[in-house]
């Protein structure tokens, strides 16, 4: 139709009004018209063409007579008029443009429908699931690749051999779990094990996480829940692994959503399709959450997710073996000790460790190295755990001086402590958003946390704020992190750990908390305000002294604080070698040999 058009404008350039014809016919100068449709092509005894165009609603000889042409004019002058046939593009143009307008719309509708369907582009696929198929004919993962964690690949051991030889099981009237869920903090591993038990088994293994399940649409997560199993079932013996199932497995009735919920739909839907499987279909379900106390109980009933393997944080050991698996294939030099970087690094989960050696390559590759060294290693556990190193940090001399003091004063008081961790590093470098930082680190691994060592840890902790008092007699903002933890330690002492001679061994309040993420949610307060009273003063009482204590070794030691703080202006970081050179330990750590006379003098008892 646009074409169609464009061609009649084209033709219509010079158009003359219909008059102006009629009087050139009259005075014999036209030889001929071409009418097509409402044109008129008007050729001119002289060779010329001009355009006009007529009414619609009447014959050209008409409109010619209604101006004043006779018959006979147009007779004696022998003007010749041409009807051409219309054309067939005009049809098909009309027709377009009724039709042109549905087709678009139908285009729109079809490309929306397409999209909402994501990558499947089939048909009503949203009930379809979404979970990616491994075959374990070239398992990539393997228990040579998990480590750290003895006792839960022995657990889960018995999972590959019933998927290799379920024969030997049923013979015996053995039923293996149908669920076997993966309880652990964040980093340790869970996902690595399930594709491990994959690959020991040599089947196919189904990914997916719990967030998939539920989409915008009512009924989705159900429908792919059976689709899901549908899948395992055609895949048999095969692992179905389920990340975060958390976020579909949590306890029903807790959310605003009531009984019609849709991730309770799916939920529901799960447990059913779990009592639904038959002994021979040689299918497990494996799943991994660090949010163990939200899940349904339903879930974790006998015959569903009824063996739990708890993956916790790795031991000195485990580290070590962790960082053999990490480091495997990668250039390390000679110096190296493995030993000496898992005691570094306590608390670590192998997703950190893993992070550390990727950490200490780069580092390597950074300073044009071949091969990545101890300082490497030693300097990525830093990055970790407090940030990058911010040089370019520009700070007055004399906050330089304060941050100095502030540094030493935590060195100085958790190195005259027996119970303190070991000082393995004193700097006055920014790292992170702290303007400088004393890394102290355990010989070893603790489980359990003495009333001595907790109270060694508020001491040393407010060592930075008594420096300030004692040297400039004046404090700053730089202590605001040490005085929280302290307060968050004191309260914790009081109320959940029954550490306070003055309340007693009882716990106050009940707090609700994430289960191996370490965060409350809530408190619930079961007691008077008499007793809160009694808390606050408590709490107080505990930091008040424990304040005492650090100013009092800080008085006793007051040269070593000076010369510590000296030698950061001068160097701005110090080790553990330097350090002990500076301030020779009174003491041998954790031997029994006698303590300063500041110690003796308030026994950490008393706190």
């Amino acid at each position: 139709m646009v074409v169609y058009n464009f061609q009649q404008q084209a033709t219509m350039k010079e158009i003359l009004p219909i008059n102006k014809v009629a009087d050139d016919i009259q005075s014999g100068l036209v030889e001929r018209i071409e009418e097509d449709d409402n044109v008129l092509h008007v050729i001119y005894t002289d060779g010329t063409e001009r355009s006009s165009h007529k009414e619609t609603d009447a014959t050209l000889v008409e409109q010619l007579k209604a101006l004043g042409v006779s018959t006979d004019q147009l007779t004696s002058n022998k003007v010749k008029i041409e009807i051409k046939p219309p054309s067939a593009w005009l049809g098909i143009a009309t027709a377009l443009g009724y039709i042109l307008p549905f087709i678009i719309l139908a285009g729109v509708f079809w490309f929306v429908f397409r999209q909402a369907q994501g990558s499947n582009n089939a048909a009503m696929s949203f009930g379809k699931s979404r979970a990616r198929m491994f075959t374990g004919d070239h398992p990539t993962v393997t228990f040579e690749d998990v480590a750290g964690v003895d006792e839960a690949k022995e657990e889960l051991h018995e999972v590959v051999e019933f998927l290799r030889e379920p024969e030997k099981f049923i013979s015996l009237g053995a039923r293996i779990p149908k669920g076997v869920l993966l309880v652990g903090p964040p980093g340790t591993g869970k996902t690595l094990m399930a594709k491990a038990v994959s690959g020991e088994a040599g089947v196919p293994f189904f990914s997916i996480s719990g967030s998939e399940f539920v989409e915008m649409f009512v009924g989705v997560g159900a429908s792919r829940v059976r689709d899901l199993f549908d899948q395992a079932k055609r895949h048999s013996p095969c692992i179905v692994f389920v990340d975060e199932i958390d976020a579909v497995g949590r306890q029903r009735g807790a959310g605003l959503g009531g009984s019609h919920d849709e991730r309770e739909q799916t939920l529901n839907q799960m447990l059913v399709e779990m009592d639904g499987f038959d002994t021979d279909t040689n299918v497990i379900i494996v799943a991994a959450t660090n949010r163990p106390d939200i899940l349904d109980p339903a879930l974790l009933r006998p015959g569903r997710f009824d063996r739990r393997v708890i993956l916790d944080r790795p031991d000195m050991r485990g580290r070590e073996a962790i960082l053999k698996v990490h480091t495997k294939g990668k250039p390390l030099a000679t110096d190296v000790e493995l030993g000496v970087l898992a005691r570094s690094t306590p608390g670590f989960v192998g997703a950190d460790l893993e992070n550390l050696v990727n950490e200490a390559a780069i580092l390597a590759a950074r300073r044009n190295k071949k091969m990545i060294t101890q300082a490497e290693l030693e300097e990525a556990i830093e990055r970790v755990i407090a940030g990058p190193e911010r040089k370019s940090r520009l700070i007055s001399e004399e906050e330089k001086r304060i941050v100095a003091y502030h540094e030493a004063g935590h060195a100085v008081v958790m190195h005259a402590m027996p119970e303190a961790d070991p000082v393995h590093k004193v700097s006055i470098i920014a790292r992170g958003m702290a303007g400088g930082y004393t890394l102290s680190l355990p010989e070893e691994d603790r489980t359990l946390l003495p009333r001595k060592k907790i109270i060694a840890d508020m001491i040393g902790l407010l060592g930075g704020r008594a420096a300030e008092e004692l040297v400039f007699d004046d404090i700053t903002s730089g202590a605001s992190n040490d005085l929280e933890r302290v307060t968050r330690m004191a309260r914790s002492m009081v109320t959940r750990l029954g550490m306070s001679d003055a309340l007693g061994p009882m716990v106050y309040g009940q707090k609700d908390e994430l289960i191996f993420l370490g965060r409350e949610i809530s408190e619930q307060r079961d007691y008077s305000e008499a007793v809160a009273e009694q808390i606050d003063r408590e709490v107080r009482r505990i930091v008040n002294e424990a304040h005492e204590r650090a100013k009092a070794i800080l008085i006793e030691y007051r040269d070593k604080l000076n010369a510590v703080a000296q030698r950061l202006l001068e160097v701005e970081t110090i080790s553990r070698e330097e350090f002990e050179s500076i301030f020779p330990l009174p003491y041998a750590k954790n031997n029994g040999t006698p303590i300063p006379q500041s110690l003796k003098e308030q026994p950490a008892e008393a706190i």
